[in-house]
């Protein structure tokens, strides 16, 4: 017969195994979601020091994306409301936590609110490989961005677009520019202009200034309503795939691959409590 200690540790030893506790959903310590009803059409998604999250007048098919990480190509599932409607949020976390790290925050507010559902697929689709064309267009840029504005961008000057943050691409129909950012961010607006996934197949290291101008056709990214208009554009300009070789010494190649998938599996209007 077992010691009465030995049998404690018998009864008590899987469960100490396989039973810790669940831990907490990373979460927002307070969160409103509400409908907009203004005729305005800019858009605007901003974390800002101190933990705050603010979303201002975009559809919630924007926000799942961005909380997920994908492209609307990869969303499936969604009723059309979440296009049609926009809505505004309001977060706060504790502390002083990074964008990427407030976005499992996000997916648990889209659960709580939006009682949403989702599950994870993978399907064979067409995707792009971006490789170098030709060596030495691009050189890496020189210092380290500093630490970000506090306060509001300036406007840029009229007839010209705005300069991107530093390590950020901004995307328009016909230009792309980024400041001391790393090719990985390339390929994801990449992605925006040509609707499927682009996979970093560079093997470049380092930070890039990156200005490249293009005329888009119309299976390409369309600026979203309230998104700064581009200047006027070329249309006898390059495409996109030929000023990619031209100006910066890269090329898309037409491959096949899994990409992921979310799927909704389901989904409420969101509760503004």
């Amino acid at each position: 017969m077992l010691p009465a200690m030995a049998v404690a540790s018998v009864v008590l030893g899987p469960c100490h195994a396989f039973c810790q506790p669940t831990p907490p959903r990373p979460e927002f310590e307070v969160a409103s979601i509400k409908l907009n009803k203004s005729a305005d059409m800019r858009m605007m998604v901003r974390p800002a020091p101190g933990g705050r999250f603010t979303v201002t007048n975009v559809p919630l098919q924007y926000v799942v994306t961005m909380a997920y990480r994908i492209k609307d190509f990869q969303l499936s599932g969604a009723p059309p409301w979440f296009l049609a409607e926009r809505y505004d949020i309001e977060a706060k976390a504790d502390g002083d936590p990074s964008f990427d790290a407030m976005l499992p925050m996000v997916r648990t507010l889209l659960e709580d609110r939006l009682r949403l559902q989702v599950h994870r697929d993978s399907k064979e689709m067409q995707v792009y490989a971006l490789v170098v064309a030709k060596a030495g267009k691009l050189h890496p840029a020189e210092g380290e961005c500093g630490p970000p504005p506090s306060g509001p961008l300036p406007a840029p000057e009229p007839g010209k677009l705005p300069t991107p943050p530093c390590g950020f691409f901004f995307v328009v129909p016909g230009h792309l520019s980024a400041q001391k950012a790393a090719i990985g961010g390339l390929s994801d607006s990449l992605s925006l202009l040509t609707d499927r996934i682009v996979l970093d197949k560079t093997g470049l290291a380092g930070k890039y200034d990156i200005n490249l101008e293009f005329t888009p056709d119309q299976s390409q990214f369309q600026a979203p309503p309230g998104v700064t208009p581009a200047p006027p554009i070329d249309s006898n300009g390059p495409s996109l795939f030929t000023a990619l070789q031209e100006q910066l010494g890269l090329k898309l190649e037409s491959q096949k691959g899994p990409v992921e998938i979310i799927v909704i599996d389901h989904v409420e209007r969101p509760s503004e409590n």
